[in-house]
């Protein structure tokens, strides 16, 4: 972030914080399976009624006149990437977007500083934004360009954005090292909740005191209008976009704002927009649970050496629980630690071998491999701020309500006993909000009346946006067109060959699938 003139020493520690230097397999159609709109606190919708005249699919049209100067950041990335290495044939450049901080308190007119990634040489760009929890959205679509088939890179150059507060755009780094691990540690087996809260009230606090004006401009809101700003300097009439978790958040909320810009679109898992935060929660760890089994047979079916996962993840947890083991990093592992590590893993269908081998060696008493799952969350390291900040400020800025103490441990009480294994690693999210400030201005009602088809893509057993949370949010959107993956992690973009065809043929042939296409696991 920057601005024009100021002496606030807080603008300056603003600055400091937010500015970040630029270093086919078959599918079948069958009938849809999604529920009626029915809002968390249990009172039935009707969903908005379809406009008279359907918006046709835009066609693809090449940059004009476009703003953004490109210049190569191709060992970076790379770095940035690490393991597994993209093609030597794929080539990465990077630029720098500003866009209006647009703070509800903002009296300088300070501006966000977006990283943007070009990944492949295609002549169309195909926007890419990832969660706010997940790789930053550079990397990710450095990666994503690796593993989607050719055609794409032939069409299409990913350009990934870093979305406000992460990454290379001013990762915020206002949550206390203290703080961090204990924002993720409820343990799995005992209740209450009061470390998490005090730990959230240290977070908000410094976070206050670092960020200013800034705090309440880190949201998906703000973000859509800065892919605005993104596609104006790119010379496209229309926005093209791939959105995965609450990146596809960022994308409907840019469809709400600005219907008419709106391009060839996919929303690869999508949240529920429910207002009940505990009953969208609630089935978050069902999702987590049930993609728990499936990574349990996915071990038996190679043979793994982990063995069951809900017996290895209690041995460990029963161990650590004794004596809580420090990594070479500084990071005490707690089962709280041990636990959310293994549902971060459970996200990455591509990594959960080396979750099943982490597993593994954890049980034999080194959990080194596994607190690596969590570490990107947790630990700044060279050329990378921890992401526990931007998750913390965004998801605070995006929810509108808050739960007073004694009713989040009565959540996490019954979710423990629901879901064994992660329902306090999911309830705890309710407590990390406490002491942020509650968002004032309201919000359109979603929907995005107006915008050309959206392909909507779901998956049946996902651990950060369930099945049903994806299908309630695309029952909320008039063009909405679903597709359901029957299988497991988080995204079928990349993973499902099925899903990956039909993602390919909307956005390069404008071939908009049939309502409900149900995709084999």
């Amino acid at each position: 972030m920057r601005r024009r003139s100021t002496s606030r020493p807080r603008l300056r520690a603003l600055v400091a914080v937010l500015v970040a230097a630029l270093t086919v397999a078959g599918c079948t159609t069958g009938p849809s399976v999604r529920p009626a709109v029915v809002d968390n606190d249990g009172q039935a919708t009707q969903p908005p009624a379809p406009s008279a005249a359907p918006v046709p699919l835009p066609p693809l049209a090449q940059p004009q006149s476009p703003s953004l100067r490109w210049t190569d950041c191709d060992d970076d990335t790379r770095q940035r990437m690490g393991s597994p290495a993209a093609p030597a044939s794929l080539h990465f450049t990077c630029a720098r977007l500003t866009s209006p901080l647009d703070a509800p308190d903002d009296t300088q007119h300070l501006l966000a500083r977006i990283l943007v990634l070009k990944a492949g040489d295609g002549p169309i760009p195909l926007v890419v934004v990832n969660d706010i929890g997940g790789e930053p959205g550079s990397v990710f679509a450095a990666r994503l360009a690796s593993q989607l088939p050719p055609a794409f890179l032939q069409k299409f150059s990913l350009i990934g954005v870093d979305r406000r507060g992460t990454g290379l755009s001013g990762g915020v780094q206002c949550v206390p090292p203290e703080a961090r691990e204990a924002l993720l540690g409820a343990d799995p087996a005992q209740g209450d909740l009061t470390d998490v809260l005090d730990a959230s009230r240290r977070a908000g606090q410094q976070c206050a005191i670092d960020l200013d004006t800034a705090q309440t401009a880190l949201d998906s809101w703000r973000t859509a209008g800065d892919l605005e700003q993104l596609r104006t300097q790119l010379g496209v009439p229309h926005l093209n976009a791939l959105g995965r978790g609450d990146g596809s958040k960022v994308l409907s909320e840019y469809a709400v704002r600005y219907p008419a810009q709106v391009g060839r679109m996919v929303l690869d898992g999508l949240p529920d927009p429910g207002q009940d935060r505990a009953a969208v929660l609630d089935a978050v760890a069902a999702g987590a649970q049930a993609t728990l089994d499936a990574f349990g047979a996915d071990c038996a079916a190679r043979g793994c050496a982990m063995g069951d996962p809900k017996a290895a993840l209690k041995a460990v947890t029963d161990r650590l629980r004794a004596a809580p083991e420090t990594t070479p990093d500084g990071v005490t592992v707690t089962p709280g630690i041990a636990t959310y590590a293994v549902y971060l893993g459970l996200a990455d269908r591509t990594r959960w071998p080396a979750l099943a081998d982490a597993l593994a060696a954890a049980k034999s008493g080194d959990v080194t491999a596994l607190e690596s799952f969590a570490d990107p969350v947790i630990v700044d390291a060279q050329g990378r701020t921890s992401r526990i900040g931007g998750v913390l400020a965004t998801r605070c800025n995006d929810a509108a309500t808050r739960l007073p103490a004694d009713q989040i441990n009565k959540v996490d009480e019954g979710m423990r006993a629901k879901y064994p294994q992660f329902g306090s690693a999911v309830a705890q999210e309710l407590a990390w909000c406490g002491a942020w400030p509650v968002r004032r201005e309201p919000l359109p009602a979603a929907g995005a009346p107006g915008a050309p088809p959206i392909l909507v893509a779901a998956t049946a057993a996902d651990p950060v946006t369930p099945e049903i949370g994806t299908t309630r949010a695309a029952d909320q959107m008039p063009s909405a067109v679903t597709i359901s993956w029957q299988g497991a992690g988080h995204g079928a973009v990349g993973q499902s060959p099925c899903v990956t065809s039909a993602v390919q043929a909307f956005l390069i042939d404008g071939k908009v699938p049939t309502d409900g296409t149900l995709c084999p696991a």
